[in-house]
């Protein structure tokens, strides 16, 4: 399985290469665009793709782009949430008894 993550095309920086500058939530990455050209290069710029491994895989919309924006700050607080709960979890859990000393944390 693969990640795309949301960017918007900024600028075509190689048209020969197929080669684009994309936003991805607020860092600029050079990327290919040839899975998601149509025509003409320039066309692209303004246009919300799926970005993974510098690759633009697909076209979506704004719409769709802000969704799984959405999406993915949700999975990251999620995942911060269960470490949390593995971390708490940890520290409830009771010293393991020592065979010599019977007593708990010796």
């Amino acid at each position: 399985m693969c990640l795309g993550i949301p960017g918007q095309i900024v600028a075509i920086t190689d048209v020969a290469r197929q080669m684009a500058m994309a936003d991805v939530s607020g860092v600029r990455r050079e990327v290919n665009v040839a899975c998601i050209v149509e025509g003409d290069v320039d066309a692209l710029v303004g246009e919300w793709a799926l970005i993974h491994v510098g690759f633009a895989m697909s076209r979506i919309d704004e719409a769709e782009a802000a969704a799984t924006l959405e999406a993915l700050r949700d999975l990251g607080e999620a995942q911060e949430t269960l470490q949390a709960m593995r971390e708490g979890q940890q520290a409830l859990q009771p010293d393991l008894i020592t065979p010599a000393s019977g007593v708990a944390g010796a």
